[in-house]
């Protein structure tokens, strides 16, 4: 959403599309998890009544909105993409079948996973972590706001240590949300590392594909 209070900005999805290009064309594979906060956000909803369960599939459709406008913008650069979901949405998108996204990754497309787990209760992280693992992905590449993994909030605490490097034993003993606790863990059984690094700023994508230490690298 940018700097807007709700929605979609087009500058912004614009960004994401170039950066996107820049690391396909440098010939990596890449697949992305997109939220849904920007349209709906299902814990603020569920405060104000609304069921858990259809707070979470409503949270799911907005990620298929974020998905299909990600799709156009990045198309717009000359890549290819796929959307694949979780929930079968066959007039807008294929259904998540593995063996269909890895193969449009060989192709060189990009594979864009939208409606979580396409079950309720389960996060956009944990489908983030689950969808690289069917695929055999070589990391998890978490984009936020800020530049990294810090003992406390940077951005309410200005003598908040970053961490270049931190195991998942580390991160569980520091008691630091990196992720919520089911992705984090699935994540640390299946050996997956995560670099948790600042969206934002122009070319960060591009250098940790070229192997630059960004952000903050979580592993065994």
């Amino acid at each position: 959403m940018g700097s807007q209070s709700y929605g979609i900005d087009h500058q912004k999805l614009k960004q994401y599309a170039i950066e996107i290009k820049k690391v396909v064309d440098f010939g990596a594979e890449l697949a992305v998890v997109i939220g849904g906060g920007n349209i709906f956000r299902g814990l603020e909803n569920i405060k104000q009544g609304i069921d858990r369960v259809q707070a979470d599939y409503m949270g799911m459709l907005a990620t298929v909105i974020n998905g299909l406008a990600l799709q156009t913008a990045v198309e717009k650069q000359g890549i290819p993409t796929r959307l694949q979901t979780a929930i079968d949405i066959e007039a807008i998108a294929e259904p998540f079948i593995k063996r269909r996204a890895v193969r449009h990754l060989e192709k060189k497309r990009v594979v864009i996973f939208g409606a979580g787990t396409g079950n309720p209760f389960f996060t956009t992280d944990t489908a983030a972590v689950l969808r690289a693992i069917e695929i055999n992905a070589d990391v998890i590449l978490k984009g936020t706001r800020v530049d990294g993994v810090y003992d406390s909030d940077p951005q309410k605490n200005k003598l908040a240590i970053k961490f270049d490097s931190l195991s998942f034993e580390d991160a569980l003993k520091k008691g630091i949300k990196v992720m919520d606790t089911t992705a984090f863990t699935l994540s640390q059984e299946n050996k997956l590392p995560i670099i948790v690094f600042e969206i934002n700023k122009n070319d960060n994508l591009m250098r940790i594909a070229k192997g630059e230490k960004i952000g903050t690298i979580v592993h065994l």
